[in-house]
C-alpha cells in the first residue's frame, strides 16, 4: 500500500506556537535523518489522525510532500493527548534506500481455524507476539509477516524459526540467537475435564 501524507513547512517554535497550531486543526511533526538538517513541519490532524488508524501507516515506507517536495520516510513516534483524542506531535525519519532500516512489522494468524489443535483437540491458539523487529533494506520492508497455524497442534509452539519471511528479511532477535515463541494451542480446563468425564463413563461401561 503506497501511502501519500502533505505537510507544509512550520517556522514558529515553542510550546506557545505549538498550543495554538493544535488549536488551530495543526499537528507539529519533525522530520529527521540522513544528510540533511531536521525540519519542523505541521500538517492537518484530522487526515493524520485517520491515517494512523490504518496498520500500513505504521510499518510502511511513507511518502511525505512538504511544500511539493516529496521524500520517503518512516513514522518514529506519536503523541497522543492522554484522554482526548488528539495527535500532539509525530515524529518521521528519512529514509536511506541503501541503507537497512529497522523496523517493528505486525504479524497476521493464518488457518487457526484448520489447524489440529483447534479442530480436532477443542484449543485456543495465544498470541504470544503480535509484532516483530526486522531488518532490511527499504525496498524489501513488508506491511506484514503472516503466521500459518496450519500445522500447529495442540500443547506446541510456534517459534521465529518456523515464520516464512520475505527475501531479504530478518528478524532481529532471532539474528541475535533469541528464537521467540510467537503462537502456541493450549487446551482449554472445561475441554480436559470434559475429556476425563467421557473417560470415566467409558470405563465404567467396560
Amino acid at each position: 500500500m503506497k501511502i501519500e501524507i502533505s505537510a507544509d513547512k512550520r517556522t514558529l517554535q515553542g510550546k506557545g506556537a505549538s498550543r495554538r497550531l493544535r488549536g488551530s486543526g495543526k499537528v507539529p511533526a519533525i522530520i529527521y535523518g540522513g544528510d540533511q538538517e531536521a525540519q519542523s513541519i505541521e500538517m492537518d490532524h484530522n487526515d493524520l489522525f485517520h491515517k494512523l488508524k490504518l496498520e500500513a501507516f505504521h510499518a510502511s515506507i511513507l511518502t511525505l510532500s512538504v511544500a511539493g517536495k516529496k521524500e520517503p520516510v518512516l513514522l518514529r513516534d506519536v503523541q497522543m493527548h492522554p484522554f482526548k483524542k488528539q495527535v500532539l506531535h509525530v515524529d518521521f525519519q528519512r529514509v536511506d534506500k541503501s541503507k537497512k532500516i529497522h523496523m517493528k512489522v505486525p504479524l497476521h494468524f493464518i488457518n487457526a481455524e484448520i489447524s489440529p489443535g483447534v479442530k480436532t483437540s477443542g484449543g485456543i491458539v495465544t498470541h504470544i507476539l503480535n509484532e516483530v523487529d526486522i531488518t532490511c533494506f527499504p525496498g524489501d520492508l513488508p506491511e506484514f509477516i503472516s503466521v500459518d497455524l496450519a500445522e500447529l497442534t495442540a500443547g506446541h509452539t510456534l517459534h521465529l524459526s518456523d515464520l516464512v519471511l520475505p527475501k531479504d528479511v530478518e528478524t532481529v532477535a532471532l539474528a541475535k540467537g533469541d528464537d521467540l515463541p510467537v503462537a502456541t494451542i493450549v487446551i482449554p480446563r472445561s475441554v480436559l475435564s470434559e475429556g476425563a468425564a467421557g473417560e470415566e463413563a467409558e470405563a465404567e461401561k467396560e
